[in-house]
């Protein structure tokens, strides 16, 4: 949580990237695309921040000139005005740096979003380099195995009942419907830890050979799922894709001037709003996987949902007496 107006519009962070400093150092190191919630459900914003780390000495922040500039004038005045010590007097740094998040990211080719808040319960894949809003909860996996049981029906049913609401929008509290939710045998978070396994252009965690097949079967899935979404979004025929100017940064996807009308409309928000058939058997689809992962032989679309969350319920209750007894890892 910044706290304080680090933002910066796009076209001027890149005119700012390949200027000099007088430490040598490139404004890459404290320049980063932002993602909030609305980045995902909408159309990206492209709006970056600066950033200057975890506990970058004001001495050595002031070295990069352009954005040191712009946090002094926008930052500094209403930093301030706080009440918070430490904000005041490091105003600066972005008050809640999270450092255990970047710990859990550092290496990882991509991880997995979702917004705390928001009509429909959608996960989506982020590359680095990019600071990511306290509004958004992150998973620090890069696999598609883990991906496709996360965005699965299971699990969406398990956190809109374990979750709250602002006012007519589900909210994802970690807590209660990412740490409780039971994961297939063999696929829990403490399976699977570790790097992704790459098979072709898939990845999966790395599992027994028991699970295995469950594994590569979500994620083909769930790759297929994200395939499909990403042509709605950015059609070939209406986008380019262009490098950003600086190297390490993701490419940018730009409209092309006779499509930017109609590309305003493809978010994420209105294609599960009208959700249509390809989408809702890419869905099934994935479903069905996991529901094998389970064990779930005579799973159907038909299930009602009061069956899946007994069924999820009954396997959370067996791990915990399980955990209780010290018979299996958390």
């Amino acid at each position: 949580m910044k706290k304080g107006q680090f933002d910066v519009a796009g076209d001027l962070a890149r005119s700012w990237l390949p200027l000099p400093n007088p430490n040598g150092k490139s404004n890459s190191h404290v320049l980063f695309p932002w993602v909030n919630g609305l980045d995902i459900t909408r159309r990206p914003s492209d709006t970056w921040i600066v950033d200057f780390g975890l506990d970058m000495p004001e001495d050595d922040a002031s070295l990069f000139e352009l954005p040191f500039a712009h946090v002094l004038a926008a930052v500094k005045p209403a930093r301030d005005q706080v009440s918070n010590a430490n904000e005041r007097r490091k105003w600066w740094l972005h008050a809640r740096p999270a450092p255990d998040l970047r710990s859990a990211v550092a290496g990882l080719p991509r991880f997995i979003a979702t917004p705390r808040v928001a009509k429909h319960r959608l996960f989506v894949w982020i590359k680095p380099p990019v600071i990511c809003d306290g509004q958004l909860v992150i998973s620090a996996r890069a696999d598609d195995t883990t991906f496709g049981i996360l965005h699965s029906r299971f699990h969406e049913l398990w956190s809109l009942r374990l979750g709250t609401a602002l006012e007519d929008r589900p909210r994802y509290t970690p807590s209660s419907t990412f740490e409780t939710f039971p994961f297939p045998e063999g696929l829990t978070l403490t399976d699977t830890k570790g790097q992704p396994v790459a098979e072709g252009d898939l990845l999966f965690p790395p599992v027994t050979a028991e699970h295995l097949p469950a594994a590569v079967k979500i994620a083909s899935a769930a790759q297929r799922l994200v395939t499909l979404r990403d042509n709605w979004l950015n059609p070939a025929e209406w986008v380019e894709r262009v490098p950003e100017v600086a190297e390490g940064y993701p490419e940018r996807i730009v409209a092309k001037p006779e499509h930017a009308a109609e590309l305003k409309k493809r978010t994420l928000t209105n294609l599960y709003n009208a959700r249509p058939a390809w989408l809702d058997n890419a869905h099934k689809a994935l479903d069905k996987a996991v529901a094998e992962a389970y064990g779930w032989g005579d799973y159907d679309t038909d299930m009602s949902d009061d069956e899946v969350l007994r069924r999820l319920l009954a396997l959370n209750v067996e791990r915990s007496v399980a955990i209780s007894k010290g018979d299996v890892a958390r």
